[in-house]
């Protein structure tokens, strides 16, 4: 009875979707703010999160900003000062959600630009868009425009307030005489909780009068966590006034003089230009958006899919050392740690699209190499553990009172693995290494070392909490024994192609480590399993990225068999695009479509479609999930495959509303691959 019900409510969720989307904007226009899901805008490096209020953004995320505080006595994410807060007033009374209609909201995919538009009784028409400026990490844009119903006035002021976490608020206004313009400066700096780091935001006016001066810009300190400035202007029936903000938020973490820095930086915005900045900003979008994923008979699933890839782009940049939490940068969730939700998840979607930015995520894990060496020792054990969690030093960050700190252990492979396909992708033995091999020979190191050898094809790797988390403590686990497995063997093979003589002990293990079957022929997912139900895919996931398994009627029983024990509820959003991209891979394109829509549909939350971990969670962005889905659409029903000799593509079959599937800028040659019907 309640599969029936599950799938009516499914169906139900989707037939209101059913008019035709745009494939790169999604507009709100009816818009409850006791209902309301922010989406955000980001550029890898900070996220701005929408607010249902007009002016206002709900918090600003910067990446790599960690401090001790809160829950579980490990690193959190900070949140960072909301330099985009501002207000408007109009004849002298603020423009609030009680005296405003027709508010409208739009992220144009294209082009990261997010857009509130409104009109304030019969005297105005409101419109405003902020960026998380692509090309430049630590800055950002607000584009405003008043458009007179009649002669008015209006006061504009940006607001810098500290977030309630930060100590020691110092804040500070400057202006600095240019020949043409004087430049204002509204700073702000404070230490995290415990006084490890220094955050700062600089944020300025950006004006384009045409005649005359720019208005007079007024500072006003209203307490130590918050101040503003403000200018006046009057506006004539019938014209529209332009005006921006610009704005830069860096930490200690970043830069080792993060104050001047953040003036620096919000100086040179300013004499960017606000249309230079716009224009650069769209042409960096356009680059990312080379590499694309194009659906033909599905409008809303191809908005879908833009969605999940925009959110991965804004995550995750080129050039730094960083790798994206579950939630992203849409907010705190999970204290911003880095999982195996990155590795395995949402990763081999970057990897295969765009090189350039999956080496920044793998160049995280080779920076905190020292660190997993010195957890494995902690543990008894030779090479590299790496931690379940992972902050800004990579030392373990689990909260103690989860058992996936000190036994989670697939986690190491998974790093291992994420390592030798960047290698796969790009053929780079220079790369591998310098940095590959490393990870690869450390983490067989570990493998080696974590066996218990109790004889031929029982080196059992006992007492770990395995992929599907509600199996914790459990010995053999399929997808923990597999995983180890295909580290060991890429370590074999990285050293063949480096000329590097293997430890021959790698091979002997990989053989003897067990996979075991229930009497009925099935996968079993550990020593003692019978049945149970499980969190999410573990023995599925050895066909597919493992490709342990590969005979299509074991992976189809094994399919049949698991997608029956995942519950329809609190069960993270990733196990159903396993099911879709192992079905698509197998021919069943129908099945792989329910599976599809089952994985992200029933957790979308309004009024912008995002996505929660869990079927009717609270909880977005979840970009772990995005990655799920992603790859069922690129190694599913696109069937791209990462192997050895670089990218290939393997026959597989579309939903049968598709027509076509194209994927563009695959790999450094930027190719394109196409199935069509």
């Amino acid at each position: 009875m309640k599969k029936i019900f599950y799938l009516f409510a499914l169906f139900a969720v989707s037939s209101t979707t059913l008019k035709a989307q745009d494939a790169w904007q999604i507009k709100a226009d009816k818009i409850d703010p006791a209902n309301y899901y922010g989406i955000t805008v980001a550029n890898g490096m900070i996220g701005i999160v929408s607010s249902p209020e007009p002016f206002k953004v709900k918090n600003v995320v910067l990446a790599g900003a960690y401090d001790l505080y809160g829950r579980g006595r490990v690193s959190n994410f900070l949140n960072s000062f909301n330099l985009l807060n501002s207000y408007l007033e109009i004849n002298g009374k603020r423009v609030d959600a009680r005296n405003i209609s027709n508010f409208k909201q739009e992220l144009d995919m294209h082009t990261a630009a997010f857009t509130t538009t409104f009109d304030y009784g019969t005297d105005a028409s409101i419109k405003y868009t902020y960026y998380s400026l692509r090309q430049l990490p630590f800055t950002v844009l607000m584009d405003v425009s008043v458009t007179a119903k009649k002669a008015i006035t209006v006061t504009a002021a940006s607001v810098m307030e500290a977030p309630d976490a930060l100590k020691d608020v110092q804040n500070y206004y400057n202006e600095i005489d240019r020949p043409h313009a004087t430049i204002s400066l509204l700073t702000s700096t404070a230490k995290s909780p415990t006084g490890k780091l220094q955050l700062c935001a600089s944020n300025t006016f950006l004006f384009n009068e045409q005649h005359g001066k720019e208005p007079r810009v007024i500072h006003e300190m209203w307490d130590n966590n918050m101040h503003l400035m403000k200018f006046t202007r009057s506006i004539s029936p019938g014209e529209t006034y332009n005006y921006g903000i610009a704005g830069s938020s860096i930490t200690s973490a970043h830069d080792a003089d993060p104050l001047n820095q953040a003036e620096r930086l919000t100086m040179f915005a300013k004499l960017e230009g606000k249309q230079r900045l716009i224009t650069q900003h769209a042409q960096a979008w356009a680059e990312l958006w080379k590499s694309d994923i194009n659906i033909e008979g599905d409008a809303q699933a191809q908005q879908d899919i833009h969605s999940m890839l925009y959110h991965l782009y804004s995550f995750s940049r080129a050039g730094t050392a960083y790798s994206p939490s579950p939630m992203g940068l849409s907010g705190l969730g999970y204290n911003g740690h880095v999982f195996w939700d990155a590795d395995l998840w949402m990763y081999p979607a970057v990897l295969v699209l765009h090189p350039e930015i999956a080496k920044s995520m793998v160049e995280y894990r080779y920076q905190r190499l020292a660190m997993a060496k010195q957890n494995a020792f902690a543990h008894g054990y030779k090479g590299a553990m790496f931690p379940w969690e992972s902050a800004d030093t990579g030392v373990e960050e689990t909260p103690v009172w989860a058992l996936s700190g000190p036994f989670e252990h697939h986690i190491t492979a998974c790093v291992g693995l994420a390592a030798w396909q960047y290698y796969c992708v790009t053929q780079d033995k220079d790369w591998l290494r310098e940095k590959g091999w490393p990870i690869l020979s450390a983490t067989a190191d570990f493998w080696a070392s974590r066996v218990e050898r109790n004889g031929a094809g029982h080196y059992d790797i006992k007492d770990v909490v395995a992929s599907d988390e509600w199996a914790e403590n459990v010995n053999n686990d399929a997808f923990t024994n597999a995983a180890a497995i295909a580290n060991l063997n890429a370590a074999s093979e990285a050293a063949s192609i480096l000329g590097i003589a293997a430890d021959a002990d790698w091979k002997n293990v990989a053989m003897n480590i067990p996979i075991s079957k229930l009497p009925n022929g099935v996968t079993r997912e550990f020593d003692s399993y019978k049945g149970e139900g499980i969190k999410q895919a573990d023995v599925n996931l050895l066909a597919f990225p493992l490709k342990s398994i590969t005979d299509p009627v074991q992976i189809k029983k094994d399919l049949e068999y698991y997608e029956t024990r995942v519950p329809n509820e609190g069960t993270p959003a990733m196990t159903q695009g396993i099911f879709t991209l192992l079905y698509a891979r197998l021919g069943d394109g129908t099945k792989a479509y329910h599976w599809f829509k089952d994985a992200y549909i029933p957790n979308l939350n309004p009024p912008f479609r995002v996505i929660a971990e869990t079927k009717g969670g609270t909880n977005p962005y979840f970009a772990t999930g995005a990655g799920g889905i992603v790859q069922s659409v690129l190694m599913g029903f696109g069937g791209l495959d990462i192997t050895p000799q670089g990218i290939t593509q393997i026959k597989t079959s579309l939903p049968p509303n598709w027509t076509s599937l194209t994927i563009t800028g695959v790999g450094l040659a930027k190719k394109t691959y196409t199935v069509s019907k």
